[in-house]
């Protein structure tokens, strides 16, 4: 019979990057990137086996690698988190990862992200039914042991639930800490949690989030190279990066005098968007992001997916550009901004394989602030029930969130006074309309650019030049999420099928590719994305659904938009 999965059982196997010598650490890294280069084809799918895969007709929303790439977090429509390692007895199958352990969350709604914390063996997660839950599988009072998996129950393994959020809660991004993380919702804001404090979100007490804004937030980003950054977006045309070293002092409330504004927790420095010409007037109010990502190599560039059209690369060391800033829709080489900040125009180029240290400089000389407090203001409520469920209701919340979402954004509430940076370069060919399409970086440098698409393929770029680099079959009808192994040629994909896909390089043909009818793909994701359609409120018209009806947020279907 299979142990509990406790730390060292989650530690499957030998370590997949030991520590080695700058040498050892450059050729790696170049191994990787040429391995990437290659075609990839299909290696596994996890969950073929209905016993071991996620259940029913759901989708699985978030992929995550935790542990250094030795496990894959993933989650779904199912409320479930499953775990999965190698099994080093099968030496028939390349990269035989199995399902080692399901977390039953509690959730009542679709779990929109799952992350690990580092250093721990806590595991978070965020969901439609606005809570942020999180549960330690290192000593779990008791669980559920097959011959397959350990099953933990929401009232074994669950040790924290945050209600603090008023609406969906869709992102978690990990800092270097077992105890803090960050969350964003679709009421606008974000928060900072810190696991070794505790409140009673109930009564009214939580901590200001770091960010308000007053449109729906969809998507979060941040760069373990500059932590004191991250970037928001959602509802708008624009990505907000947020400063956290602009938190300062409020002497009057120190002096118990004047209440801190709790909009004023962090400070909006930059907004990220595109040339009027790229954008059609008609769906002026509805353009939307739906993934964002700062790279874990330098710090300094940023993805932003947008709906109904392509996606852009950023860097936030970049000067804003003149108002009269316009680009062929055609070229994907945009126009310069007026200053790089002595960044290169990619770093995928560099044939030194090495972390561009001197560079990480510039980005701290973006927004420096003389008043610099690292506060950490988040706190988490530990559980209040035995089975996880919240025992009161807030008829005032759930109508100023109805209210809220009902209200859409205004110029007004776009930051119109923050500077706007262009973007260096612009990924085309995918189609980006039906569901919520994340975006991601590939290889060691961050090489390559991968998102999602309607049509169930996925797309590889080159950021160096935006070259279309590989077209794979991916999903039976939508791919939503792309993953790359920290340190092998192996990346996961998931999207509407209940099954998650692994990908590797290879020196031959791939059965999945996709690249020989590219022509025919991308111009028939052009043509459908041009014809955006009308876009419905799906938060809120669920939510009227849910109080007309008496029902509970689990018994409506939400998969397709997530």
């Amino acid at each position: 019979m299979t142990p509990p999965l406790s730390h060292s059982h989650l530690c499957i196997g030998p370590n997949l990057r030991s520590v080695s010598s700058p040498h050892t650490e450059r050729s790696r890294r170049l191994h990787l990137s040429q391995f990437l280069n290659r075609n990839l084809d299909r290696v596994n799918v996890l969950g073929q086996d209905l016993t071991t895969g996620h259940s029913g007709q759901v989708c699985v929303n978030t992929l995550s690698w935790a542990r250094d790439g030795e496990l894959l977090l993933t989650g779904g429509d199912d409320t479930t988190v499953r775990i999965w390692g190698l099994d080093a007895a099968n030496v028939s199958q390349e990269y035989p990862f199995v399902c080692r352990a399901v977390i039953q969350t509690g959730h009542r709604a679709n779990i929109f992200n799952a992350q690990m914390l580092p250093h721990s063996s806590r595991i978070t997660t965020v969901a439609g039914d606005r809570e942020v839950r999180v549960f330690d599988i290192e000593e779990p009072r008791s669980v559920t042991i097959n011959q397959r998996e350990t099953i933990y129950g929401s009232r074994q393994a669950c040790t924290n639930i945050l209600r603090c959020h008023k609406g969906r809660v869709k992102r978690i991004v990990t800092e270097h800490s077992p105890d803090l993380f960050l969350t964003v919702a679709e009421d606008g804001s974000v928060r900072q949690h810190d696991l070794r404090v505790s409140h009673n979100c109930g009564g009214r007490v939580c901590p200001p989030p770091l960010v308000k804004i007053k449109h729906s937030l969809s998507t979060l980003a941040l760069s373990p190279l500059t932590p004191y950054q991250f970037v928001v977006a959602g509802e708008s045309p624009y990505g907000y990066l947020f400063d956290r070293r602009h938190v300062g002092r409020s002497l009057q409330e120190e002096w118990g005098m004047i209440p801190q504004d709790s909009d004023d927790l962090t400070t909006c420095v930059r907004r990220f968007g595109r040339p009027q010409n790229t954008r059609n007037p008609r769906h002026a109010r509805s353009e939307h992001i739906t993934g964002a990502r700062m790279s874990a190599y330098n710090g300094h560039e940023l993805l932003l997916s947008y709906s109904a059209d392509g996606v852009y690369l950023y860097s936030t060391a970049d000067d804003p550009a003149s108002d009269s800033t316009t680009m062929t829709p055609t070229s994907p080489i945009l126009p310069s901004n007026t200053k790089h900040r002595n960044f290169g125009e990619s770093d995928a180029i560099k044939t030194s394989f090495e972390p561009d240290v001197s560079n990480q400089t510039d980005v701290v000389e973006l927004a420096a602030s003389p008043s610099v407090n690292h506060r950490y203001p988040e706190h988490l409520n530990r559980a209040q029930s035995t089975d996880g469920h919240d025992t009161t209701t807030d008829e005032d919340d759930e109508d100023e969130y109805i209210e809220f979402m009902d209200a859409g954004p205004d110029e007004a509430d776009l930051q119109p006074h923050v500077p706007v940076i262009m973007p260096r370069r612009r990924f085309d060919g995918a189609r980006n309309v039906e569901t919520v399409k994340d975006v991601n970086f590939l290889g060691p440098i961050n090489e390559f650019i991968t998102s999602g698409s309607d049509d169930g393929n996925f797309f590889i770029w080159h950021k160096a030049t935006g070259a279309l680099h590989g077209i794979y079959e991916g999903d039976s009808s939508v791919v939503n999420m792309v993953e790359g192994h920290p340190h092998l040629p192996l990346i996961a994909v998931s999207g509407i099928d209940t099954t998650v896909k692994l990908f590797a390089s290879t020196k031959g043909s791939s059965k999945f590719s996709r690249i020989d009818n590219a022509e025919q793909i991308i111009d028939t994701n052009m043509r459908l994305s041009s014809i955006q359609p009308l876009r419905y409120n799906l938060a809120t018209l669920l939510t009227h659904a849910r109080l007309a009806m008496g029902a509970s947020e689990e018994g409506i279907p939400e998969c397709r938009t997530q």
